[in-house]
């Protein structure tokens, strides 16, 4: 089945006079749990090929990305793996401060790892607005979802003070590797974007104050193989 529900990021402007508008936020009774497909466990690529193949991937088809292929990359990303509610990536003091959105031509996803279903947050396209809080690039608005990696650094100050920054960015940077070695196993595209204006992406999502944008991932098949 084609990945025919919105996945996005936060999308929304309310309250905003300047730049391009997002898409309509969803009222908390609107708001829809989507079960995403069970992740699998084995695949047909080793770790060492995908390592081998990884490569930043910026031209892509219009081919949209499966439910499938979404589930696996957001378990990836951030997905549960043990009873405890342990996750893909490391965390400092097992607090989880990541936050995974992911934004397609219908509309606004939040990843929720422990029942591995995305909440419906709002419709419409971010990603041309999202090309251009990323300075213009147009992998962000070419691709089938772009997939932002946002943290809320209190859930890891509470327990690390300063220090707390330095781990909340290297778990951001674990999460984002276990997302682009998934892409290459899936044989899809990726490529991860720091360059863009925080203010403006956390506008875009409708971000809390605590909250903040570390990461544009833009995924989709690529336009020629690498």
């Amino acid at each position: 089945m084609r990945w025919v529900v919105g996945i996005v990021v936060l999308a929304l402007v309310a309250g905003c006079s300047t730049g391009t508008p997002g898409p309509t936020q969803q009222t908390a009774a609107e708001a829809e749990m989507i079960q995403l497909p069970s992740p699998a466990s084995t695949g047909t690529m080793s770790l060492e090929e995908a390592l081998a193949s990884r490569r930043s991937i910026r031209e892509f088809t219009t081919e949209p990305l499966t439910t499938d292929e979404v589930s696996q990359l957001l378990w990836a990303a951030q997905g549960v793996t043990s009873s405890g509610g342990r996750r893909t990536a490391p965390s400092a003091g097992a607090l989880y401060p990541i936050e995974i959105y992911v934004a397609d031509g219908t509309g606004t996803h939040r990843y929720l790892p422990q029942d591995h279903v995305l909440e419906r947050i709002a419709d419409g396209d971010l990603r041309p607005a999202l090309e251009d809080a990323a300075l213009g690039q147009a992998a962000v608005g070419d691709c089938a979802a772009v997939f932002i990696v946002a943290a809320v650094p209190s859930r890891t100050e509470a327990e690390y003070g300063s220090r707390a920054d330095r781990y909340v960015k290297l778990e951001a940077g674990h999460a984002a590797q276990n997302l682009l070695l998934q892409a290459v196993a899936l044989e899809l595209g990726a490529v991860p974007i720091g360059a863009f204006g925080d203010l403006e992406v956390q506008r875009l999502l409708d971000l809390s104050a605590d909250a903040e944008p570390l990461y544009l991932i833009a995924v989709g098949h690529p336009a020629i193989r690498p």
